[in-house]
């Protein structure tokens, strides 16, 4: 399979929010509620919620194709001076466990580096034992934990994980 990361456009931005809600709808259910899932998508993946983040200085999303076919996101952004934040990391649950992901943060650390940056943040749901495993084997650590409040009832129970590079 060929597998292509480049700098994501704003006319593919829909094509990342269709992204977001398969992948969120496959992989989330038992970590947090169906009704969470649709508020966080509906709050922070819609194509007009991309938009206003890509607009913003020091903001970055990339999109990966396989085969030629959209697969995989990262969104990721100048937090501090040296810090660069992942927010967004996300493939086709097809794909699991093929590489691709690893394929993917290895691109985020090459391109914090060229912008600049030392350290890489990210924070992730302390329920997502997949995904933290995946980061401790990628060399991140367990800064903290937190608990973010994101309105509608919801919150956010995080660990807040980084890596320096």
């Amino acid at each position: 399979m060929h597998c292509a990361i480049r700098p994501a456009t704003p006319e593919e931005l829909p094509i990342i929010a269709a992204l977001a809600d398969t992948i969120w709808r496959a992989h989330y259910p038992g970590i947090i509620t169906a009704e969470q899932i649709d508020y966080m998508l509906a709050q922070r993946y819609n194509a007009a919620a991309l938009a206003t983040q890509m607009a913003e200085a020091g903001n970055y999303f990339d999109l990966m194709l396989v085969d030629d076919q959209p697969s995989a996101f990262a969104h990721y952004f100048r937090h501090s001076d040296n810090t660069i934040k992942l927010d967004k990391l996300y493939l086709l649950p097809a794909l699991h466990g093929k590489g691709y992901g690893s394929r993917l943060l290895h691109h985020v650390k090459a391109r914090v580096r060229e912008l600049g940056g030392d350290t890489l943040v990210l924070a992730v749901n302390k329920h997502n034992k997949k995904a933290v495993d995946a980061y401790v084997r990628s060399g991140f650590e367990i800064r903290e934990s937190a608990v973010v409040d994101i309105g509608n009832g919801f919150v956010m129970d995080d660990y807040v994980m980084a890596l320096s590079l």
